[in-house]
């Protein structure tokens, strides 16, 4: 893995025009920016009005031609001013702006000026804000002379109803410690002996009477194969007791723990089932496969509690379990695209996939804002790709800055730049083997491809200056005559390549191979690649003369939309001739018809394809069980159950996106992957939907087809992800709630018609899993691998008739209070009953660990 500068000195040297130079960054600049968001109810169409305030500490005087503030902040279309102002905001690509003096603009040193703009859509988190802000300085003739960094802006509080909802729409409620209580009042404390053993549940578990204990004396005996289950199981052992636990390939003479493979079915599933038998006398895993037994491993691991982590001796109760998975494939997708997450990370979070039986491992390593894999023979997809600074223009063979990574390329703290060596991917691939995670990776082609498309000219540019013309089109991906005008999702000019040229799917071709490699270094053999194949937005190719050429020797393809068809039916034939599989997001496998409909494309119904389906709050609600009861086999991804990057609720610090919504653990808990009409529960604003009328005339999922359903998966996109902290806190304890969805049997409650019953029965449940990761699960995050940052939620607390009453929404969790505006310890007070209080009062939640979650105020009455 690369994160150090000298590769920004090795690429500055051979495309030095395009980068600012070591000169020009001059430290930190001496004007002081501030930004404030107004309101999100400006006009009919619910624009949000902001403003920045800008001191000038420096001494030098600004003027309107000498300077401008370059920023990232959430992707907006900005609208014309409505009333002068002395500067203006410009989009310049994706989340990159810029802003820029008008005519006559004067900021002397000490003076401040304030400058307000709107743009399209709501904002309502801190996240959202101007990020990564650097002022660029330049001469008379308009060169740039200097550059100076601001660093984030500093955010005003968002207070208002305008600034705390997206509109006059929104009907989420406003984000406060009283809307929590009231929120968490159905939910109560349980005592041990209610909570789950296991998390995700299995099939079933029967506990009998007895204990065996486990201690240094214990020996882990394995049959043949299982070496590798049998090493990890010591190492885990060790952590948790500080012990060293041996192993033994005599299994037949080992007292303690035996691992075997043996015939195993459990509910009529064969692959990847156990059987976990504890008796006074031993631990006796048997698995129908290797990973049978090392998920019951898991299983065990599981059972140990809390209080006995650092204990050399453990007790656990006699019990038999049997389980299998309801889901073959239950996956987790990571973005380490747009925010780069190092490769300890990446195993750190192999680890937690394996602790909750998790299997596939999507890695996201391309995009327009980071090409984050090495690959031989292309040196410009990391040196080129997989770093971002200032450019000077949209246009440079360069990835400009993204995210608020800064016009430095490499800077500590800064999440822009970076990628995986070869080594490191081999690596990763390993690690991931051994806990029985098969890694896909995702190549995003035809968008998303800014980083590729970069790059590639990059090399272009060199091999031509070196006169290798034939060499430099090679893997050329655009046409260079190609004048489309389109505007991606994430709002980018210029990030779709070329279905019309062969070099492109010589590039694909060549990527994929290199990739394969990798997998042969790690013993593995790669068997599917995930395509993308997403988001092409409208516009692209349609003045484009190759592919106009290309559509005229091609009647059947009739229109530039369906260029993403044919380039995906060509994709697909090149990946089948390799022994691939190909995934892709829901898009590949739709195509385009007359009216504008998307409509499921038969030339992939034989099973070649395999799309992942995230839509199930818009347009197309139905399409997953439409796909899959025209026979197609579809991974399920709603993003109103399993996109880890939405926010867990509307509170303006909280961090993550919403333009799904919100989702939290109870969402990606409460699916039913057979009846999913009945757990979209609210649009994307928070308006409530109704089963039998908002989903009425949806294709439901035919019985026969519920073997197409072939697994679910989580999505982590890192937009708003910066480093491992935040993104373990996006994805714990969520992680947790999808994993009982994916492997769990399925739940009473499912297949239940909407109502008060299910409502209380779905309640009942959650309260359950609710109070396990308060009392078993989450403290035990804080020692795995040295603790993870997992969420604690702020508690709700109402002042009433001069009491204070508090709760949270995870049962078992600690509150502390204070009165006197200091932050709450584990030394304050303890909240467990209504207590008088007179004035204002600050709370936080701990676990049984320690670790707390943030604190919230309410003031007195």
């Amino acid at each position: 893995m690369k994160r150090f500068s000298l590769i920004f000195f090795s690429v500055f040297l051979i495309y030095g025009c395009s980068y600012p130079s070591e000169e020009k960054i001059t430290g930190k600049s001496e004007l002081a920016v501030s930004w404030e968001l107004i309101s999100n109810f400006v006009g009919e169409n619910d624009e949000f009005d902001a403003r920045f305030y800008i001191k000038n500490n420096g001494k030098e005087d600004l003027n309107d031609k000498d300077w401008a503030i370059f920023f990232n902040m959430a992707p907006r279309p900005i609208l014309p001013n409505k009333a002068p102002q002395p500067a203006r905001v410009e989009h310049i690509n994706g989340d990159w702006y810029k802003l820029v003096p008008e005519s006559g603009f004067a900021l002397a040193s000490g003076d401040s000026v304030e400058v307000r703009y709107s743009g399209t859509e709501g904002v309502i988190k801190e996240t959202d804000a101007p990020l990564g802000l650097y002022v660029v300085h330049y001469d008379k003739e308009g060169n740039e002379k200097r550059i100076e960094q601001i660093g984030d802006a500093t955010v005003l509080p968002f207070n208002t109803k305008e600034q705390l909802l997206r509109g006059k729409a929104d009907q989420k409620p406003l984000p406060s410690a009283s809307q929590r209580y009231f929120d968490n009042l159905p939910l109560r404390p349980l005592a041990e002996d209610e909570l789950l053993n296991i998390i995700p549940s299995p099939v079933s578990l029967v506990k009998s009477a007895g204990m065996y204990t486990l201690d240094g004396t214990t020996i882990i005996g394995f049959g043949k194969g299982l070496e590798n289950e049998a090493s990890i199981l010591s190492k885990r052992l060790g952590e948790i007791t500080k012990l060293n636990y041996k192993t033994s390939a005599d299994a037949a003479r080992t007292a303690g723990i035996t691992l075997k493979i043996g015939e195993v079915v459990v509910n009529g599933i064969s692959k990847e089932a156990y059987k976990l038998d504890i008796t006074k006398d031993g631990i006796t895993i048997v698995g129908s496969d290797a990973a049978g037994v090392f998920y019951g491993i898991q299983s065990l691991l599981a059972l140990i509690p809390f209080e006995a982590y650092g204990k050399k001796a453990v007790e656990l109760s006699a019990m038999k379990i049997e389980d299998a998975p309801r889901f073959h494939t239950r996956g987790l997708h990571v973005d380490v695209s747009r925010n780069f997450q190092t490769k300890e990370t990446i195993l750190r979070t192999l680890d937690l996939m394996a602790a909750y039986k998790l299997n596939h491992f999507l890695l996201y390593t391309t995009e327009d804002e980071g090409w984050r894999l090495e690959i031989e023979g292309l040196p410009e997809l990391t040196e080129v790709g997989g770093q971002r600074q200032h450019t000077s223009g949209m246009d440079a063979p360069a990835l400009h800055p993204a995210y608020g990574s800064g016009p430095i390329a490499y800077e500590v703290g800064k999440h822009g730049s970076g990628y995986y060596t070869k080594a490191d991917f081999v690596e990763i691939l390993k690690y991931a083997a051994a806990r029985h995670i098969k890694v896909i990776p995702e190549v995003n082609l035809p968008g998303h491809a800014l980083a590729a498309i970069k790059a590639m000219e990059a090399r272009y540019q060199r091999l031509m200056k070196e006169g290798k013309e034939k060499e430099a089109n090679e893997y050329r991906l655009t046409d260079p005559d190609d004048q489309s005008k389109y505007l991606s999702a994430q709002g980018y000019k210029n990030n779709v390549v070329s279905v019309a040229q062969e070099s492109t799917y010589r590039f694909y071709d060549k990527v994929v191979d290199e990739i394969a490699k990798m997998y042969q270094q790690a013993g593995l053999k790669m068997d599917v690649i995930h395509a993308g194949g997403d988001e092409v937005p409208e516009g692209s190719w349609t003045a484009s003369p190759l592919a106009a050429k290309l559509m005229k020797e091609n009647p059947a393809i009739n229109d530039p939309k369906n260029l993403q068809a044919y380039f995906f039916e060509k994709l697909v034939g090149r990946m089948k001739k390799k022994g691939l599989a190909v995934h892709g997001w829901e898009e590949v496998a739709l195509l385009k018809t007359a009216d504008g409909s998307y409509q499921p494309n038969a030339a992939f119904a034989d099973g070649s394809v395999v799309p992942y389906i995230w839509n199930n709050l818009f347009d197309y609600k139905d399409l997953g069980y439409r796909l899959a009861n025209e026979g197609y086999p579809v991974i399920l991804c709603n993003v109103s159950n399993f996109y880890f990057d939405m926010s867990y609720n509307n509170d303006p610090k909280e961090p993550g996106l919403y333009w799904a919504g919100f989702v939290d653990t109870r969402d990606n808990w409460e699916f039913a992957p057979y009846n999913m009409f009945s757990t979209t529960e609210e649009t994307n604003f928070g308006k409530k939907l109704d089963v039998r009328n908002d989903f009425a005339g949806m294709e439901k999922l035919r019985r026969d087809a519920r073997k197409n359903i072939i697994g679910v998966e989580a999505q982590l996109w890192s937009e708003t992800v910066k480093g491992r902290a935040m993104m373990e806190y996006l994805m714990l304890p969520k992680l947790m709630g999808f994993a009982e969805s994916a492997w769990a049997k399925a739940r009473d409650w499912e297949e239940m018609p909407p109502g008060e019953n299910r409502q209380k029965t779905v309640g009942e449940a959650w309260n359950i899993f609710a109070n396990t990761l308060a009392a078993r699960d989450l403290p035990k995050l804080s020692r795995l691998n040295g603790g993870y940052n997992y969420r604690i939620p702020l508690p709700g607390a109402i002042i009433e008739d001069g009491s204070l009453k508090a709760n949270v929404a995870l049962p078992g969790l600690r509150i502390f209070y204070t009165t006197n505006g200091t932050e709450p310890t584990m030394k304050s007070a303890e909240y467990s009953a209504p207590v008088k209080i007179s004035g204002s009062v600050k709370l936080k939640a701990f676990d049984k660990s320690g670790r707390s979650g943030k604190s919230t105020s309410i003031a007195g009455q």
